[in-house]
């Protein structure tokens, strides 16, 4: 059966593209691909040719294709896409202060990027692409969230011209990923050497989930997407002083200040999106909010009630420090 762009999706027949696929996301995503879903072939697209021999020493599999290139690149992107069914679009600048002290590059990333990878998924004829985004985008305070806020958008907009050829879109929506680079997870188990370690605010909360979580709900929700829908999965909370305990207890904790562009508390969905959410047992999909292109809404949910938002602080499902620590492998 060929995959089209809705339905029944057999991976096995599929062609699937990853860019950024060199970070935590795509290491991952091959792993669980080659060893669940096998699909006929299985595209890495990155910039990082250090990084690529790493991966092909790795995995060593006969799938695997590896093409160096920029998102930045609309050529490059449709050159690697020829022939491609599914798309997981990963590449990001996503380090916040790196990305407050270069906005332009920031920008050319994570919202032009993202229209180079809806342009060539349409123009290749890609069935299907998945962005995946971030809690940061939801009342944006940093440029990453806004950026990332933006590409969100352009995902949705981008089956008014996708649809109509055979092409949709979809976005995957959810928090901190535990133990990923740049995370405070592996911060926490370098400072602890030291007996201190650093926190913003001891009152911050933040939404978590294991890698491998992350990925199998981006395989999911691609299987699931009819085009146009934001996926948020239900994870659960931490709270700051409970994740010290998990990974550096009886450690001195130093109050260093909440940063620039650094929230107190994430949300994965807001008031005013919740307006357009079903809610599922597992999760709750938003779903677009004026759709040309034909959408048909999910059956099966249910809609929050008014003024309902899924934030950290106020979430019903929260890690303990011995959880985390069975989570995060220490």
């Amino acid at each position: 059966m060929a995959v089209s762009s809705e339905g029944p999706l057999d991976w096995r027949e599929a062609c699937v593209l990853v860019t950024g696929g060199t970070g935590s996301f795509g290491n991952k995503l091959v792993e669980v691909m080659l060893s669940r879903h096998r699909p006929r072939r299985l595209v890495i697209v990155s910039r990082d040719e250090l990084k690529q021999s790493e991966m092909m020493a790795r995995f060593n599999h006969p799938s695997l294709r590896f093409f160096l290139g920029d998102v930045r690149d609309r050529a490059r992107l449709e050159r690697a896409m020829h022939g491609v069914d599914i798309v997981f679009h990963a590449a990001a600048l996503k380090q916040i202060p790196a990305c407050e002290y270069n906005p332009f590059e920031a920008i050319q990333t994570n919202v032009l990027g993202a229209k180079n990878v809806i342009d060539a998924a349409i123009d290749e004829g890609v069935k299907r692409v998945i962005g995946i985004s971030t809690d940061k985008c939801v009342n944006p305070i940093n440029l990453y969230g806004a950026t990332k806020l933006c590409a969100e958008k352009l995902f949705v907009q981008g089956n008014v011209y996708g649809r109509p050829r055979g092409t949709s879109f979809a976005v995957v929506r959810y928090g901190n990923v535990i133990g990923s680079r740049g995370s405070v997870v592996p911060l926490f188990a370098t400072q602890r050497a030291s007996g201190r370690v650093t926190v913003t605010d001891r009152a911050m909360t933040r939404f978590w989930i294991k890698l491998e979580e992350g990925v199998g709900f981006a395989v999911r929700s691609a299987e699931l997407m009819r085009g146009g829908e934001i996926f948020v999965p239900k994870i659960p909370s931490m709270r700051i002083m409970d994740l010290v305990g998990a990974i550096a207890p009886g450690c001195l904790v130093e109050d260093i200040g909440i940063r620039p562009g650094e929230k107190l508390h994430e949300i994965l969905l807001s008031e005013d999106e919740s307006r357009q959410a079903v809610e599922f047992n597992d999760m709750f999909v938003i779903e677009p909010l004026d759709p040309s292109w034909g959408y048909q809404g999910r059956e099966g949910g249910k809609r929050p009630a008014r003024g309902f938002r899924y934030s950290s602080d106020s979430n019903d499902v929260w890690l303990s420090p011995a959880a985390m620590k069975e989570l995060a492998g220490e």
